[in-house]
């Protein structure tokens, strides 16, 4: 056999390895949406959420990708406002993408986690307003799961006149939410519930938290309930402080955020308990998400990041045990997650409703020394 000869069949054999590698590398890459508002007055969480899943893309990456595809993320950045809700839907969907962790806002989500179904991109929905839920999951706490938690606290305290401080705009569907149910389950108990109005920082006058303060004051309340998101709820806490009170205050789950903290000051902060999730650094189940946090970013994470984190992830596991991103398939999987361990703790999910059906992490905080958010272990 010629030298020729023998070269012929080698090289057919390294032709036949080369095809299946060059197959791959044209799978076309699995595209996972985040939704957060990135930019304006609550970037310190959106920006949290969107470094989440890209610490999530970028370990799945590192190992091949999912079922030999890389994942690429698609950015939908609404600023935590409803009026952008439809325009940054559309712009994702026309991205093409095969699933979105978002949006973050109630009252973007109620616009536009409608359309993203229409379009059968698989929701894990990071929004509490019980009417924004559907088809798909969400890892975090639900209006209907936290208000119960926030009347055990305020009714273990004696509580018998609640002033409620709520956030009733456009941008309030999270915030008008949870204080209805919580009025309810208050009143049902025989508490006294007083409701005040407000408007959002963009939109409030000089002096104008002070005066609804001074309000909510001339109820004579046992404690303020402020439901919020923080930066509104800052300037009610500065405004608590300033008039020299002793009433009580209590914050909700809106206002947890290291903003609050920055915004208002750690003696300010600590004038108030809040009803939320303490930051990761503070979970027991985080240590390694910490860890690979602060490596990829030089910096702690935030309250929100280690969800987005768990939510990328519980996604690429429905497409591994699925063998596929349809839709309808990979919505069927998540719902069947039961005792999945994640770095928010072990995950199942209720599949009548895609709620997360144990939250061992929602708790009463407080701000120690260090401006962290910590359980509150005097509630």
């Amino acid at each position: 056999m010629s030298r020729l000869s023998r070269l012929i069949p080698l090289a057919a054999l390294a032709l036949l390895l080369i095809v299946p590698v060059a197959h791959a590398a044209k799978k076309p890459p699995i595209r996972l949406a985040i939704e957060a508002p990135i930019t304006g007055p609550q970037a310190s969480n959106g920006i949290d959420m969107l470094r989440g899943v890209q610490l999530a893309v970028r370990q799945v990456n590192a190992k091949g990708g999912v079922l030999g595809r890389k994942v690429v993320i698609v950015r939908g950045d609404d600023k935590g406002d409803s009026a952008n809700a439809v325009a940054v839907a559309e712009d994702v969907i026309a991205e093409g993408p095969d699933a979105i962790v978002g949006p973050y806002n109630s009252s973007v989500g109620l616009l536009n986690l409608p359309l993203y179904r229409k379009a059968r991109v698989v929701p894990i929905w990071l929004t509490s307003n019980t009417n924004t839920q559907g088809q798909g999951i969400t890892l975090q706490p639900m209006n209907s799961q936290v208000a119960p938690q926030e009347a055990k606290f305020l009714l273990g305290k004696g509580y018998q006149k609640v002033t409620i401080l709520v956030d009733t705009t456009a941008n309030g569907a999270y915030t008008k939410g949870i204080a209805t149910r919580l009025r309810r389950l208050l009143e049902d108990k025989g508490v006294t519930v007083n409701w005040v109005q407000i408007v959002e920082t963009a939109d409030a006058p000089p002096g104008y938290y002070a005066a609804k303060v001074a309000e909510a004051l001339a109820t004579s309340p046992d404690v303020i309930y402020s439901s919020t998101y923080f930066p509104e709820g800052v300037e009610i806490a500065k405004a608590i402080v300033a008039d020299g009170t002793s009433t009580p205050c209590h914050m909700s789950l809106g206002n947890i955020d290291a903003g609050f903290v920055s915004g208002a000051g750690i003696p300010t902060s600590q004038r108030c308990t809040f009803t939320g999730v303490p930051e990761a650094t503070k979970l027991s189940s985080a240590k390694r998400f910490v860890k690979d946090y602060r490596k990829a970013f030089k910096t702690d994470p935030g309250v929100w990041g280690v969800f987005t984190y768990d939510s990328a992830n519980a996604y690429f596991r429905a497409v591994r045990r699925t063998h596929s991103t349809n839709y309808t398939k990979v919505l069927k999987e998540l719902r069947k997650m039961k005792n999945v361990p994640g770095q928010t703790g072990k995950i199942t999910i209720d599949p009548k409703n895609g709620y997360r059906k144990t939250l061992p992490f929602l708790a009463v905080l407080r701000v120690n020394s260090a401006g962290d958010f910590v359980v509150n272990t005097g509630s």
